[in-house]
């Protein structure tokens, strides 16, 4: 059953990357908007899709069983799909050239693109707790095991998105590329429920949020009681005090004098706030992933891509790493069948060390890229251009850093969630990443505004060759080890 929601996910995850790599193209080529405002709708399409994991992720905590969800939001995708396949194929629905949308048009853009995101946003909630939910819980190994593969799927479908799906678009246009991508959701929704009569699926539990409601009001009236001068006022607090998690947010203990809440409860909401401090320090990775699809792209541009007679793309250099790392979770999961009893080798594979790793990582990474920067710009300054290939070592590291950072994320934050807020925590991944893209551009125009300050913006300008790139980088670099430390003090406390 885990293989077939790793093709669904696959199928899933080429769809959406096939079309947000490239979109902006759409929104200036068919629909004639500025630059700006492209660049501005893509970015957002985007972090709205994955925003929308933690609303998908409570709603199906509460409410909607995982096979019910994922049928209805993948049908609203395809929907999505359709509209924007009708519309790139008709031409009373696009503007004339030179012209901007009508508002008719527009609507209709918005309405598909909304559609798209609710769709995303509530599969990628969906399936990675559905995947987990099928396993024995009791086999460890079995669940990081799936997040592996599952992670495995999402750089196949990067790999096909950013050569295949990118081909047809520029090649055939958007009307084919939509087209294709309704006939791909058809097929994961078919898949998918090929294994109805198969699968485990937990009836939701109700609403998360009102439990922890609960128990916050509760300690809060406790703790004011004044009556009270017992370190233990009751059976179920004195039984509690034996477990560890006892002294962790200890001012939540007092909820258990109200007879109406449960010590799993308590335990429960301890432990999501323990975990919203780990996933805030995952952000700043999002943040330096975010500039390898910014920064990056404009840098090959001014760098040599040629091999032999051949022109290629910035964006493809990323492939080499892609098909490297995905060699290299491969081998990992092979070793397990040989080494899995070790467990010297098993503490490696423990989700927060993978982590901790990634996070690591990405601080060396965005050294690198300061150090190829400044390369390029002396190499640029004396007349020469830098081989495009530099940019693939801080490429391959900080593959590798998303790759730890998030399988590591989903394993830890689906084992150590709360029952009954697996949907919610698991989302939470998806979040960080699209609260890096959002703090980026503000971290971009904060240094900008003090940079200037002291002198010239870092990377104010519309050249990147009259830019201070490899300052940034540098910052980044020295911000991400700091959140590094930040990650290690969190993990223990937790």
């Amino acid at each position: 059953m885990c293989f077939l929601i790793a093709v669904v996910e696959l199928i899933q995850s080429l769809v959406f990357l096939g079309n947000s790599m490239n979109l902006v193209r759409y929104f200036l080529n068919y629909m004639h908007y500025p630059v700006a405002q492209s660049s501005n709708m893509l970015t957002n399409f985007v972090g709205i899709s994955y925003l929308l994991t933690i609303v998908v992720g409570y709603i199906n905590d509460s409410y909607l069983p995982k096979l019910t969800a994922f049928v209805l939001y993948a049908t609203i995708e395809l929907l999505g799909v359709i509209l924007l396949t009708y519309q790139a194929k008709n031409p009373n629905l696009l503007p004339p050239e030179n012209e901007t949308p009508s508002t008719f048009q527009a609507a209709t853009l918005y309405i598909g693109l909304g559609a798209m995101a609710i769709g995303i946003g509530g599969t990628k909630a969906t399936m990675p707790t559905h995947g987990a939910d099928q396993l024995d819980h009791n086999k460890e190994g079995l669940i990081s095991s799936f997040f592996n593969w599952y992670y495995i799927a999402l750089m196949v479908a990067g790999i096909l998105a950013s050569t295949l799906m990118v081909w047809i678009e520029e090649s055939y246009g958007w009307g084919w590329s939509f087209m294709i991508s309704a006939l791909l959701l058809c097929c994961s929704i078919s898949i998918f429920s090929a294994g109805f009569s198969l699968y485990r699926c937990k009836k939701p539990s109700g609403s998360p949020i009102k439990r922890m409601i609960k128990v916050f009001v509760a300690s809060t009236r406790n703790t004011n009681d004044t009556r009270s001068v017992e370190v233990h006022q009751s059976v179920k607090e004195q039984s509690y005090a034996k477990e560890k998690s006892y002294n962790k947010f200890k001012f939540l203990n007092k909820a258990l004098n109200d007879d109406t809440i449960e010590v799993a409860q308590v335990e429960g909401t301890k432990s999501l706030l323990g975990l919203l401090p780990i996933f805030a320090t995952t952000i700043m990775l999002n943040c330096c992933v975010a500039q390898s699809m910014t920064f990056s792209v404009h840098q090959g541009n001014f760098m040599n891509r040629k091999i032999f007679n051949f022109t290629i793309t910035t964006q493809s250099i990323s492939l080499v790493p892609l098909v490297v790392i995905l060699v290299f979770i491969y081998l990992v999961e092979q070793s397990k069948r040989f080494y899995g009893n070790n467990k010297a080798i098993n503490k490696i594979y423990e989700p927060h060390v993978r982590m901790g790793v990634g996070l690591v990582v990405s601080s060396v990474s965005m050294a690198v890229a300061a150090v190829v920067e400044y390369k390029r710009l002396k190499e640029f300054n004396e007349g020469n251009l830098m081989s495009a290939f530099w940019l693939m070592t801080q490429t391959l590291l900080l593959t590798f850093s998303e790759v730890n950072v998030v399988g590591g994320m989903l394993e830890f934050f689906y084992s150590k969630a709360p029952n009954g807020m697996r949907n919610l925590c698991t989302s939470l991944p998806w979040c960080s990443n699209a609260m890096g893209y959002f703090f980026s551009t503000m971290l971009v125009t904060a240094c900008n505004s003090v940079s200037g300050i002291f002198g010239e913006a870092w990377i104010g300008g519309q050249d990147l060759n009259q830019d201070r790139l490899d300052l940034f980088y540098a910052l980044l670099s020295f911000l991400s080890f700091i959140n590094f430390i930040v990650f290690v003090i969190f993990v223990r406390r937790f």
